[in-house]
């Protein structure tokens, strides 16, 4: 009997010039400063066997461990891109005061929150709205609503991934998979075994965001018929902690098992990495590598996905 292969807790995101790894008891951000040095920060993280119950509790944790996700992403983006910054651009930031700064910041996530939500919500229920008889469709159109929506986000990721900036963050996303490859593969972490991975992975943020768009398909096919657009958009907003919950239950499931359904389940998304993800140089990945070893816990059982 083959052994089984070891699944991990830790995942990461990539940042600018730098990586993000989330552990079971460790949380970390390593960055390369324009100096050519490693920076690296740690600090406590509560995602192990203590962790509260509305982090393990199935149907609950998805809401909860997705928008902590994203708080922190963002945080440690915004952070990240400071350390990029030259001594110049940061006597002008100083000027700034911390409310001025947060302010700024908080009016662009708000404009970057409309705009998901034109694009991602409202867009797609106004242009199948307007195919004739539509409203009579209950079925039909939330699978058309579905279509475009998808098309969209391929769209746009294809878009930004011709920016050069986009680029080189792809190939972090690529350190990023192929050192937490190694890691589940229980090899030495270095770059010549973390270069030999595949950058591809199952528990992916890109494989997340499908099937959140595949679910929402299903969850917009049991509303009511006769709904106009704007009636479809709000009911979409409304149960999104659903869709996000299911979706989250859908990706612990697509990386503990391997069978049909969950090949089926994760294809779209693996699909979608082959543009989110790149092949890193060797920097990149001890990069990673130095992210990752400060989130692996002593007790591997800690680990375990």
């Amino acid at each position: 009997m083959s052994k089984e292969k070891f699944k991990s807790k830790i995942g990461g995101q990539a940042l600018i010039e730098g990586i993000m790894m989330l552990g079971p008891t460790k949380g970390a951000m390593a960055c390369r400063l324009p100096n050519g040095t490693i920076d690296l920060e740690t600090w406590d993280e509560n995602n192990g066997k203590k962790a509260p119950w509305y982090k393990r509790t199935p149907f609950i944790r998805g809401c909860f461990n997705f928008v902590s996700s994203l708080i922190k992403g963002y945080k440690y983006t915004m952070k990240s891109a400071e350390k990029q910054m030259t001594d110049e651009e940061k006597a002008e930031d100083e000027k700034l005061s911390d409310t001025a700064f947060n302010i700024v910041m908080l009016i662009g996530t708000m404009i970057g929150l409309v705009v998901a939500m034109g694009l991602f919500v409202f867009l797609p229920k106004f242009a199948v709205g307007l195919i004739p008889n539509i409203d009579d469709m209950g079925i039909l159109r939330s699978v058309l609503e579905g279509i475009v929506k998808i098309a969209i986000f391929v769209l746009y990721m294809l878009i930004v991934s011709l920016m050069k900036d986009i680029k080189r963050q792809y190939m972090y996303h690529g350190a990023e998979h192929k050192t937490i490859a190694c890691h589940e593969a229980e090899l030495p972490l270095t770059v010549e075994n973390v270069r030999k991975q595949t950058r591809f992975h199952k528990r992916c943020g890109t494989s997340f965001i499908f099937i959140v768009l595949i679910i929402g398909i299903f969850v917009m096919c049991f509303v009511p018929k006769g709904l106009l657009w704007w009636q479809r958009s709000l009911i979409s907003l409304i149960t999104l902690p659903l869709v996000v919950s299911i979706s989250y239950e859908c990706i612990r499931l697509a990386g503990t098992h391997d069978n049909l359904f969950t090949k089926i389940l994760s294809a779209p998304g693996l699909l979608m990495q082959r543009i989110t993800t790149r092949e890193p140089d060797d920097s990149m990945i001890e990069i990673a590598i130095t992210a990752l070893k400060v989130c692996i816990p002593e007790d591997k059982e800690e680990d375990k996905w």
